[in-house]
């Protein structure tokens, strides 16, 4: 495996026809006072876009993640990027943390000093994009699901020389993060999650029934699919159409990303109780010029060919920690998810939502912390 440093650096002419083109806006129109019900705010779409245009600094984006080192790795052809940040305490824990759609590595940056800093219990963080998301490449044959993400990584995470290491992560990065641990479980040391895989099924036995608890889920997930789920069933059916005009206009963009930032975190309301202008614009803008909208949302239509669904013999053996978050989409009762997964710690939080790591970076740390120096680890 090929690995060389990297570090972000986006051509000027890039980000001026970035400008040209949000000049360029045609804006839709709306039905007075709809707000979000109809889909992404008209009026603040307006507002964000003229601050893209005229305040947001792209280049302290890169200032900010060139601040630690990065590097592209050559896994089998694919080109992956990732983060390495090394743990300053006596004892440091390899730690692969994944991210998911519409986020990005940008999102666990956060995280970063909160990890890495204690002199007593530290991380060495592993951060990598996704095929198809931010700089990583995109896979362009089939067959790139989280799976096989899950192969990748520990190939990544072996190379570095880490063959005991932990695994965490949200969206399709804990659907990633679980297939690590139910195909590597002697590497595992624990994983930890603040999703459960939207594709997750238990194995039951034959003439077993789900119990009300689990009915009363799917339900719930059936009602939340109705209403907010029409950008999945288009990213497993037909996402090329859809990229066309996501990857030609900026704002187009803009909107199908932050509909989801808005409507899925603990903002009380208004999305900027939960995020700035420029943490929302500068992952919007990732997307943007690295040309990902399509390879992200492939995932969609590879993963819906591999769901992760547990076998008689499946269960992930490894110690898993979830980590509750009160505005998370729906997620499974914890009775449920221990029929396939070793749950040792359940925690619900007081604050935040799908975006964790940005929302909450605090009590996702804390948590992270609390989960893997409580385990029996082995030989690191």
């Amino acid at each position: 495996m090929m690995i060389k440093p990297f570090s972000a650096n986006v051509p000027q002419q890039v980000l001026d026809d970035l400008k040209l083109r949000l000049s360029l806006t045609r804006w839709p129109d709306e039905i007075l006072g709809s707000n979000w019900n109809y889909g992404t705010d008209l009026s603040y779409m307006k507002e964000l876009v003229s601050y893209w245009q005229d305040t947001f600094d792209w280049r302290k984006v890169e200032n900010e993640i060139n601040a630690y080192p990065n590097f592209i790795a050559d896994i089998d052809g694919h080109q992956v990027h990732f983060m390495h940040i090394k743990g300053k305490g006596k004892h440091s824990v390899p730690l692969i943390i994944t991210h998911g759609w519409p986020g990005s590595f940008l999102e666990m940056m956060k995280l970063i000093p909160l990890l890495t800093t204690n002199p007593n219990y530290s991380f060495d963080l592993v951060i990598p994009s996704i095929p198809g998301f931010g700089f990583s490449g995109k896979a362009v044959h089939p067959g790139c699901n989280s799976e096989f993400i899950a192969d990748l990584w520990h190939q990544l995470m072996t190379t570095l020389g880490y063959k005991n290491y932990g695994a965490q992560g949200g969206d399709i990065g804990a659907g990633i993060s679980s297939w690590l641990s139910l195909k590597y479980p002697s590497n595992i040391i624990g994983l930890h999650l603040n999703y459960i895989s939207g594709s997750y099924k238990a194995y039951l036995k034959d003439g077993e029934q789900l119990t009300d608890e689990v009915v009363a889920f799917q339900q719930t997930g059936a009602d939340w699919s109705a209403k907010e789920g029409a950008y999945i069933h288009m990213q497993i059916t037909k996402p090329l159409t859809a990229a066309y005009g996501l990857n030609d206009s900026p704002a187009g963009l803009c909107a199908w990303i932050i509909e989801k930032f808005n409507g899925w975190s603990d903002n009380n309301g208004h999305i900027e109780n939960a995020f700035t202008k420029d943490e929302l614009l500068a992952n919007v803008t990732l997307y943007w010029i690295t040309q990902t909208i399509h390879s992200s949302m492939r995932i969609y239509n590879e993963n819906s060919k591999k769901p992760l669904v547990f076998g008689k013999d499946d269960f992930i053996k490894v110690p898993v920690g979830f980590i509750k978050f009160p505005k998370e989409l729906p997620t499974p009762p914890r009775a449920y998810v221990e029929k396939s997964f070793n749950i040792r710690h359940w925690a619900p939080m007081p604050a935040g939502g799908h975006f964790a790591a940005s929302e909450q970076p605090g009590l996702l740390a804390d948590d992270i912390i609390d989960f893997f120096s409580k385990l029996n680890e082995k030989q690191l």
